[in-house]
């Protein structure tokens, strides 16, 4: 390989920083994660911020992505084939559930979140189009990893909530429930995600789709409400029978 540009590297390191979290991030804080000095961080922000990759909240002071870099994301994803097939069965699929529908891919181990739909009511809510989700963690991360004939399961695995599975060989057990049944659920603290795998025209899994809501709505008693995974399964399904037309 051959020599690489260091302020490229580390501009590209704050942009996954600030994409692989829910929250702005401040000098501080990047300048910790990175191990840079301070003022070497704010000169490649500066810049960031000037080519609109970054932007600055101009009250607290903290960073974000960028319109720029999401819209040029955005492009990239408009163009992927398991996105363009699954749109429209995404948005039925959130009329008929009346939740958030999430369709994502692994990437270098992690979802990256393909599509979003948002749950069709007027509660506050973030679109998450580009987001990377922890794959042990997430209903639809489960699911990719299941079928994924080249996974390998890093330790230690992070805990994000009180009932997020460490454990490399109890994962490793679930994830072969998951191929077995084909769906893959996730009740954690206040909330269910449940997940199935889309095929494509080889057979081969290519993605994952998936609802997410409050637990009141989609169990009861740590058992899943049967119609939400039959909605989540049927749509599935049809995404994987568009890809042999």
């Amino acid at each position: 390989m051959g020599e690489t540009i260091q302020s490229v590297e580390r501009a590209a390191a704050i942009l996954r920083l600030l994409a692989s979290g829910g929250r702005q991030l401040g000098v501080v804080e990047l300048a910790r994660a990175m191990d840079l000095p301070k003022g070497t961080l704010h000169g490649i922000l500066r810049t960031l911020v000037h080519v609109g990759f970054v932007e600055q909240d101009a009250t607290t002071g903290k960073y974000r992505l960028g319109a720029t870099l999401l819209h040029l994301g955005s492009s990239y994803l408009d163009v992927n084939e398991l996105r363009a097939r699954s749109t429209n069965w995404a948005d039925a699929l959130a009329g008929r559930s009346g939740e958030s529908v999430w369709i994502g891919t692994l990437h270098e181990g992690q979802v990256l979140v393909i599509h979003h739909v948002l749950r069709p009511d007027d509660s506050l809510q973030t679109l998450q189009i580009g987001a990377l989700l922890p794959a042990h963690a997430t209903a639809v991360g489960k699911v990719l990893l299941a079928f994924d004939p080249y996974r390998e399961i890093t330790v230690p695995l992070p805990a994000f909530t009180k009932a997020t599975v460490v454990d490399a060989e109890i994962l490793d057990a679930e994830l072969e429930l998951v191929r077995g049944r084909g769906w893959a659920a996730e009740i954690e603290e206040g909330e269910v995600g449940i997940a199935a795998p889309i095929k494509d025209q080889r057979g081969v899994i290519v993605g994952a789709i998936g609802i997410r809501g409050a637990v009141e709505r989609l169990a009861t008693g740590g058992i899943l409400h049967l119609t939400a995974l039959s909605y989540v399964r049927d749509a599935a399904r049809a995404i994987s029978r568009d890809f042999t037309r």
